[in-house]
């Protein structure tokens, strides 16, 4: 699953901490001759034969160009197998994303939209260990309210997020998805309601709820820090998201993962190879991937970090032919607690055959099926060990962050 990043944003929101940079004008034939041969290198370095997803993040993906976008797929599809239905998913602002943009995108090759590309706040209530920059998808407004899109230094009006997202719905039937932030400074439940209850009737194939996170160095940190606007008290987080739960799954939502919700099937491929700990590669500035070295015989999984400034990532992708800025190689127990912290985020959880991949000496039942304190969260209610496999229950889904400590300890000490 590679995962191209376009770094550049017209501006920069008030609480986004990612690598995301704003410049006078951006040199799109280098950073497209730049995506493409990192994309080649990365792919003929890996072991990655057949791609099921492309993810375009950022930044803002959707100020690149459709030529860019099909220029990242040609050379996928050149170095692996990219079959004719693989998803491939474009983060979007609505503010830099009309009907005749998406119609680009369309034909460039992507199929599924994530509105709201620069939500930059935690997975609620888990523990987020999914890097954001692996995901193509076309992301919703965050906020249907202009005065909370203001608050959040977005670009976009409450009018024009609804008429982007229509339009997608329009040119992606089934496969638009929107990010939803709550726990924004003053935000009320009754608010949180109304905004749920307006997404509904916006979009209903796939939604996603990202809490609010204040990341030091942001303006709006420093508004809250300094009085100027109030924090979100942790009880109301709480109360929040248990509705956001209750009110999707009642509309005929499938929480698949602790943040994401899907109807009539529309899961998204790419995130789903995240929380199942495949094999994923990170394609431009500050992108994060794992992927098993073709060259070792299939036994060194990597975890790489692409150079984060643009300009210094270009001169080593064209040096070099990629910009790694940091390589390691995973230890068989860092990889068991990756496949652990991930797998539990979704409701299917771990299955015994899929830990085996990564375990084969040593089964879910040998680790936390003993006496410890996977068994005692078992009894309490919030987790299962079965013939299925290892998987959280609904209780247990929204306080993963909570039981993770515990079995990293007892899958540590096994």
């Amino acid at each position: 699953a590679p995962c191209p990043q376009w770094p550049y944003c017209r501006k920069r929101c008030s609480y986004c901490s990612f690598n995301t940079y704003v410049v006078p004008a951006v040199d799109e034939a280098a950073m497209r001759a730049c995506l493409v041969r990192e994309a080649q290198t990365l792919l003929c370095l890996s072991q990655v034969h057949s791609v099921t997803s492309v993810f375009f993040g950022g930044g803002t993906p959707s100020l690149a160009s459709p030529g860019t976008v099909a220029a990242v797929l040609e050379a996928v599809a050149g170095a692996a197998h990219l079959p004719a239905g693989a998803e491939v998913t474009l983060e979007a602002n609505p503010s830099s994303t009309g009907a005749s943009a998406l119609d680009g995108f369309r034909a460039a090759g992507v199929n599924r939209l994530s509105i709201g590309v620069q939500v930059r706040g935690t997975l609620p209530a888990a523990a987020a260990a999914t890097p954001r920059d692996l995901i193509v998808t076309v992301l919703p407004p965050q906020s249907l309210d202009d005065a909370e899109l203001r608050m959040l230094g977005r670009e976009h009006t409450a009018a024009e997020a609804r008429k982007t997202v229509e339009a997608a719905r329009g040119i992606f039937p089934g496969r638009t998805s929107i990010d939803l932030l709550f726990g924004l400074p003053g935000q009320s439940r009754d608010a949180w309601a109304q905004r749920l209850e307006a997404t509904l009737r916006l979009c209903d194939d796939h939604i996603s709820l990202y809490q609010l996170t204040l990341e030091r160095g942001t303006a709006l940190a420093a508004q809250v820090k300094g009085g100027t606007l109030p924090a979100a008290p942790q009880d109301l987080l709480a109360d929040m998201y248990q509705m956001a739960r209750n009110v999707l799954v009642a509309a005929g939502f499938r929480h698949y993962e602790v943040s994401n919700f899907a109807r009539k099937g529309a899961l998204s491929t790419h995130n789903l190879s995240y929380w199942r700990a495949e094999q994923y590669i990170g394609v431009g500035p500050g992108a994060h991937g794992r992927f098993v070295l073709r060259a070792e015989g299939g036994c060194s999984r990597e975890a790489r970090v692409q150079t984060l400034e643009p300009v210094t990532w270009m001169r080593e992708v064209q040096s070099q032919g990629h910009g790694t800025r940091s390589r390691a190689v995973l230890r068989p127990l860092e990889q068991l607690e990756e496949l652990l912290t991930l797998g539990l985020r979704t409701d299917e959880g771990i299955t015994h055959e899929h830990w085996g991949h990564f375990s084969p000496q040593l089964s879910l039942q040998a680790v936390f099926g003993e006496p410890g304190e996977a068994r005692a969260l078992q009894q309490e209610g919030w987790l299962v060990l079965d013939s299925g496999g290892l998987r959280c229950t609904w209780a247990g889904l929204a306080v993963l962050d909570s039981l993770l400590p515990d079995l990293l300890w007892q899958l540590q000490r096994v």
